[in-house]
């Protein structure tokens, strides 16, 4: 995997110590009545510290923290806050490495005390993450030069090498992984919301889309019952997507649909004028998590108004 700026590089690192954060939470609810899985818990801890701390927090508090102070941002403020959480993260983890080989013998009270210094743990690193993300990389993105971002990257790579070698990155997504396989922690998120909620926000989108599946089929679009750029109604479901576009058009449809279902390519685009306006016109092959085809997106908008855009319309200039 590579990385073109220093922050989508951290901020995927965030993501494998969140996964690994939550096969932890999920063992630490069974700590208490002594059903957990000690290997799964201590190949958890032993991630989050070994490479959210001696890796991740390192990459910050050797390149990206004293390179910020260089361009002015003072250690007596966000960069002092997260280095202070920072050597909190790593004392509750280290004491949880400490205790864990005889979690198995302690007492009921003693189990639980494990657990709410976990829980402590997981409160500190999720908020830490999100003021990292959201409020101390925008501040390093105002200020770090083109220069100090290729050298971070430089960095970056130097300590993964010095500790993982080669192809360290593949080896930290494989120890995540490992650490997942089984604990039914890798949640999707979309499994946090109910159909109603999913239905409506399809319903909200700024864009219309439609779905054909694997079989070339259109099986669903949204804004139904509602003003759309291009006319469809509840007829189309289950038409072959090749009948819904104009004869002379179908070859094109084909070698696109052929491309997304062969892994060639992984989006068309086209923009037309239609109805006094601009229309982008884009489609995506949909994948499942192992990569199969599942079937073509189609994303239309109006663009008009977004060509149209000059200067900035920022967040508090908003007014109701």
């Amino acid at each position: 995997m590579a990385f073109e700026r220093w922050d989508e590089w951290l901020v995927a690192e965030h993501e494998w110590i969140e996964r690994a954060m939550a096969v932890l939470r999920g063992e630490l609810g069974k700590v208490p009545a002594g059903d957990h899985d000690a290997f799964r818990l201590g190949r958890a801890v032993d991630f989050l510290l070994e490479f959210g701390d001696r890796i991740h927090n390192r990459k910050e508090e050797e390149a990206l923290f004293p390179r910020m102070e260089q361009r002015g941002i003072p250690r007596m403020g966000p960069i002092g806050v997260m280095l202070m959480e920072h050597e909190a993260e790593r004392g509750l983890l280290a004491e949880m490495q400490r205790v864990l080989p005889g979690l198995g013998t302690l007492s009921p009270e003693a189990r639980r005390k494990f657990a709410r210094d976990g829980e402590e743990y997981l409160q500190v690193r999720a908020e830490h993450i999100w003021k990292e993300n959201d409020i101390l990389y925008a501040m390093g993105r105002q200020v770090l030069t083109d220069q100090d971002n290729a050298e971070l990257l430089a960095a970056f790579n130097g300590i993964d090498r010095e500790t993982y070698g080669e192809g360290a990155q593949d080896q930290f997504a494989r120890m995540v992984a490992e650490i997942e396989a089984g604990s039914g922690a890798r949640k999707r998120l979309v499994e946090n919301l109910t159909m109603e909620q999913i239905h409506g926000i399809l319903e909200a989108l700024p864009v219309e889309v439609t779905f054909v599946d694997a079989n070339d089929q259109v099986s669903y679009f949204n804004r139904l019952d509602r003003e759309k750029i291009f006319v469809r109604t509840r007829s189309v479901i289950g038409r072959k997507v090749q009948k819904c576009h104009p004869e002379k058009s179908v070859d094109v449809v084909n070698r696109i649909v052929d491309a997304f279902r062969a892994g060639r390519k992984d989006k068309a685009e086209f923009w037309i004028d239609f109805a006094g306006d601009k229309v982008l016109i884009q489609y995506f092959p949909v994948r499942n998590e192992q990569g199969e085809y599942l079937g073509v997106l189609e994303v239309t908008q109006r663009i008009g108004a977004i060509q149209a855009m000059t200067g900035q319309r920022r967040l508090l200039d908003w007014e109701d």
